[in-house]
């Protein structure tokens, strides 16, 4: 029975990759952050793991506990949002801590398991590495730099029969918006010269529920993916996950910025 191990499964892309996953047969290895996340998933018939992807003595004990891997998902993420002034350096460096630094450091305890079983690692990344849009800054940043450290990777573990997939999923139906909005709300105050613009930073934060893909739908594309003899570089699947990226590749760059300025607020002085 081929095994998986994912990150991030208490809910939304990460759990629907864990149902999606278990069903096709295989062994998954799930983990959660909070105790009563892995409790769930523990009772649905998962290896539950509590684990934050940040701590580097937990993935070693985690690296003896799943022995050899043939699939690793690095999906645990969230998405910082508001004007890249206001959160500063220190929202920049939790943002790259979760969603950049800990794909290398998950990868980095893993590989042995990988590279006993010439495994895949897939990376779920996002179309906002692609189209970078206004107070989003931190997060289009963070899926910047996944796509980025995919592709590194992808050449650095060929000659140990490690493929490497990159995931750009589009909107997707799950709790990102509402944990987005919430991010965006820590930083949304009288104080910040962006103020007058509150109302286009919380439509930012939930732009990723512009008629959402299923995240069943999402899962279920990823899976035929990976069961594929030779899973592609990257996949790209939901609501505006090739419209976007065409729209970033075929508009010139100041037409582009002039209409994302508009589409929230920023066409005129403040």
């Amino acid at each position: 029975m081929p095994n998986v191990l994912i990150t991030g499964c208490s809910s939304g892309i990460g759990r629907a990759l864990a149902d999606a996953f278990k069903v096709a047969g295989y062994d998954v290895w799930a983990s959660a952050r909070r105790p009563e996340d892995v409790a769930a998933l523990a009772s649905a018939g998962f290896k539950a793991v509590q684990l934050d992807v940040n701590d580097g003595a937990a993935l070693a004990q985690l690296a003896g506990q799943v022995g050899e891997l043939d699939v690793l998902i690095n999906n645990a993420g969230y998405g910082a949002m508001g004007p890249l002034l206001d959160g500063g350096t220190e929202a920049l460096q939790r943002q790259f801590e979760t969603n950049v630094f800990a794909i290398v450091g998950v990868t980095q305890a893993l590989f042995p398991a990988l590279r006993a079983r010439k495994g895949l690692v897939v990376n779920i990344g996002s179309v906002s590495g692609v189209l970078v849009t206004p107070f989003a800054g931190a997060y289009c940043a963070s899926k910047a730099a996944v796509h980025a450290l995919s592709d590194a990777l992808r050449m650095e573990l060929a000659p140990f029969g490690v493929r490497v997939m990159e995931v750009q999923p589009g909107a997707i139906n799950t709790h990102f918006a509402k944990n987005a909005g919430t991010q965006a709300e820590l930083l949304i105050n009288e104080q910040s010269p962006w103020w007058p613009l509150r109302e286009s930073i919380r439509a930012r934060s939930q732009a990723s529920q512009d008629k959402p893909t299923p995240a069943s739908t999402f899962a279920a594309d990823v899976l035929k993916a990976v069961q594929q003899s030779e899973p592609p570089r990257l996949l790209r699947s939901g609501n505006g996950s090739r419209a976007l990226p065409l729209m970033a590749a075929l508009l010139p760059k100041g037409l582009l910025e002039t209409v994302l300025k508009k589409r929230f607020g920023l066409g005129g002085a403040l």
